[in-house]
């Protein structure tokens, strides 16, 4: 199997570990933008579009947010299924001219939300009945600099807001799994802010208000606190559950644990690859497509930055 890196940094990392499992005849390239930067074992560097095989089985583009629209664009044209970083563009004026191209050459795409995948939100969208759901309560806080403790966080994309950083993008995610669980919004309404005294120029805060026919829900992102959280909670008809995502557990109203992902709690990167691979043998859509997650991030921008 033959594959294209675009952008080989952290997550990049993770998607190249997670073949390697999964596949054992592997040749990596990776397009790399500096020829001093050093060597990586089992990955072939290149420097430019030419040099890049006619005959890829597929393409990971994870470069910095704000290069995703004119990397796609240029991808396309190799004709080969494409496997794209979260979120899929950088603006919402990219999506119509990235969607054309993508079109044209009538490429399968995939947008990497491997929440989707987490035994908790699975469990949710298996067992709970949205129509049951009255009112729910996303929210997902952490520190930046804890995120590559080995990276000055002031120096990443996610602290710089041209390429494509602020929570609302980092942690799309949220959104992305309540409209997997709930469909999309009827009403969707939020902000962005800089509050904390990180040394970046993104937003380190978001809040969405969300209004569906029978239910209302909001989304807390952050980039400041201390302590990892990151839960949703539901309030349904007949009690209320707390979901937590780090800790791999559902628990209802009564104290009571009503699941336990931690038995399964496999690596989400692992299983995301392996779907992405499976459909793409059997040459199948796969959910998330790049219109799919278009609609998410038309859903994550319709914000008010203060």
């Amino acid at each position: 199997m033959k594959i294209l890196i675009i952008g080989y940094g952290s997550i990049a990392k993770k998607h190249h570990t997670a073949l390697q499992l999964l596949e054992s005849n592997l040749k990596i390239y990776a397009l790399r933008n500096q020829i001093s930067q050093n060597q990586i074992d089992g990955v072939v560097s290149i420097f430019s579009w030419e040099e890049i095989p006619t005959d890829l089985d597929f393409i990971i583009i994870a470069n910095p947010t704000s290069e995703h629209a004119k990397t796609l664009i240029k991808a396309a044209k190799f004709g080969v299924p494409i496997f794209l970083e979260k979120p899929p563009v950088f603006d919402l004026s990219e999506i119509e001219e990235t969607a054309k191209a993508v079109r044209n050459n009538s490429i399968l795409t995939y947008c990497a939300f491997p929440l989707r995948f987490h035994p908790i939100i699975y469990w949710l969208r298996t067992n709970i009945d949205p129509s049951e759901v009255l009112e729910f309560s996303a929210y997902c806080g952490s520190f930046l600099p804890d995120w590559r403790p080995s990276e000055d966080y002031r120096k990443n994309y996610s602290a710089i807001e041209k390429l494509g950083g602020g929570v609302h993008l980092d942690l799309i995610h949220e959104l992305d799994y309540i409209k997997w669980l709930f469909g999309a919004p009827e009403y969707i309404k939020g902000f962005t802010k800089k509050i904390s005294d990180l040394e970046i120029d993104s937003k380190d805060s978001a809040l969405y208000y969300l209004e569906y026919e029978s239910k209302v829900g909001t989304i807390k992102l952050n980039y400041f606190r201390k302590e990892a959280k990151r839960t949703i909670e539901l309030v349904t008809k007949k009690n209320s559950l707390i979901a937590d995502l780090l800790q791999n557990t559902v628990t209802n109203s009564d104290g009571k644990i009503v699941f336990d992902g931690n038995y399964e709690n496999k690596n989400l990167y692992l299983l995301q690859m392996e779907y992405f691979l499976e459909h793409l043998k059997a040459k199948t859509i796969m959910m998330n497509s790049f219109e799919e997650s278009s609609e998410t991030l038309k859903l994550c921008l319709n914000i008010e930055k203060r």
